[in-house]
């Protein structure tokens, strides 16, 4: 059968996502270790949306097929106590054999958090990238609303990105503040590689006022990366949802109650 799982994790001490030859700490290791030892077989997993190291998630979603049989109760609690305190499964459901957690996805939302104070935080240190001159989030916001849309954002992806076409088109875009933080929330049908950080790093240029408020629409327009500006740093980046088509229940609203 096929199984779907939503995962959680603090990125700051993996090497990404993604397993790697190397062996290095990644979340998907540590995932398919701890359901390999529930299945009592190999396991592998497909997630929705690769992160990078230093990336959060909240609302990842992965799917992998056994033969095991068990409650799921038993795949969401023997999963969990096999995993470090920086993963976390939060539901787990069964699946058709036609659903796939990355290409069954018809949307996927970020949210990038920003520190915006003169000093630095210990508690928010991994969890939000720390920029301690002001910055104007009504400026900020009117720059997003360039973005918005369907576009060629080849200058906000990744120099060595590999989607075949750089299309995308994003359905939300939001900048606010929350005290002394600044949150940006942006959902799109998909991602480039780096584009997420690379529209933050933008966007916070433009707060700061050292770019105008139209630079946002002239680095979309240059469709060239060198040009785009800085990647903003990984720490403040968390992948909190993944929409999928009306025929997938949304796994989330699944409650393991057996």
């Amino acid at each position: 059968m096929r199984l779907a799982m939503g995962i959680e994790y603090d990125g700051s001490a993996f090497h990404g996502w993604q397993l790697q030859k190397s062996g290095v700490r990644t979340v998907q290791l540590l995932l398919e270790t701890a359901l390999g030892k529930v299945a009592a077989h190999p396991v592998r997993t497909h997630c929705a949306g690769r992160t990078d190291t230093g990336v959060h998630g909240e609302g990842q979603v992965v799917h992998f097929d056994t033969p095991a049989l068990r409650p799921l109760r038993g795949w969401l609690l023997g999963t969990n106590v096999n995993l470090p305190d920086d993963v976390n499964v939060n539901w787990v459901r069964e699946v058709p054999e036609s659903f796939h957690a990355r290409f069954s996805a018809i949307s996927r939302s970020y949210r990038y958090v920003i520190l915006n104070r003169p000093t630095r935080s210990a508690i928010w240190r991994h969890r939000a990238v720390w920029i301690h001159q002001p910055l104007d989030e009504q400026r900020m916001q009117v720059a997003a609303t360039h973005l918005m849309g369907t576009h060629d954002f080849s200058s906000y992806r990744a120099v060595g990105c590999q989607a075949k076409s750089p299309v995308r088109t994003i359905s939300r875009l939001l900048v606010r503040r929350e005290d002394d933080r600044v949150v940006i929330e942006v959902t799109a049908n998909a991602f480039l590689h780096h584009m997420v950080r690379n529209i933050a790093g933008v966007l916070i240029s433009i707060g700061k006022g050292e770019q105008p408020v139209t630079w946002s629409r002239d680095v979309l327009e240059f469709r060239d990366r060198t040009l785009g500006g800085v990647t903003a740093p990984p720490e403040g980046l968390y992948l909190v949802h993944v929409g999928y088509p009306d025929e997938f229940v949304a796994p989330a609203a699944v409650a393991i109650q057996e």
